[in-house]
């Protein structure tokens, strides 16, 4: 007879805790590390707050969890694009819209981020699992780089975590400032036709920069 939790509900402990992760995530990027209650997630879980430091030890450990599965969201998202199989222009312009719908459908993620650097990444330099996640997309960016040399369609011998830098930047900075922004300037940017025009203006300036 299968176990039950302190609810009454059957146990699954794989579905329990990627129930805590999805509640998690919200709290940690509404309220940040310090504000927010593992009170609150163990409600919205219907768990209790002694299960969910049997799965995660800690509120810092939730909180490094939480980081990681959202890196590994991204990069896992990433390796389904088979860009190795794509021309190198047409792999970076789908790697720039795949970027981008990413960060315009995940602000949570990009709350998260910002957040850890508010605490000088001190969280994410204990997690050998986020390091070793994202060496997978400069390696698939420098793939992508040397076969456009070899080709001749790029021009210039670019560095890979540049590249990456330039379509994270533009792409995070919608999101994360997307309210300052749109007040200073008076400019909505979930305008559907403004985003697609950012969407095309950093693919074609990440090209325009490797064909010089």
């Amino acid at each position: 007879m299968a176990a039950r939790s302190e609810n009454g509900r059957k146990n699954d402990p794989q579905r329990t805790k990627e129930d805590i992760l999805i509640v998690a995530t919200e709290e940690f990027a509404t309220h940040g590390l310090a504000g927010a209650r593992v009170d609150a997630i163990a409600e919205k879980t219907r768990t209790s707050k002694r299960m969910i430091y049997y799965y995660f030890d800690s509120k810092e450990a939730l909180y490094l969890a939480v980081l990681e599965r959202s890196y590994r969201k991204i990069r896992t998202l990433e390796e389904d694009l088979k860009l190795s199989s794509l021309e190198p222009e047409e792999a970076l312009r789908t790697l720039v819209s795949t970027t981008f719908d990413h960060d315009e459908a995940n602000p949570d993620f990009v709350r998260l981020v910002s957040i850890e650097n508010i605490h000088h990444a001190a969280h994410m330099l204990r997690s050998e699992a986020i390091r070793d996640l994202n060496v997978s997309v400069i390696e698939t960016i420098a793939g992508i780089l040397d076969r456009g040399v070899a080709q001749g369609v790029f021009h210039r011998n670019a560095d890979p975590i540049d590249i990456h830098m330039l379509i994270s930047a533009f792409c995070f900075f919608r999101v994360s400032n997307r309210y300052t922004f749109g007040t200073i300037f008076r400019r909505d940017l979930s305008v559907p036709e403004t985003a697609q025009r950012h969407k095309a203006l950093i693919a074609d300036a990440v090209i325009s920069y490797l064909k010089t």
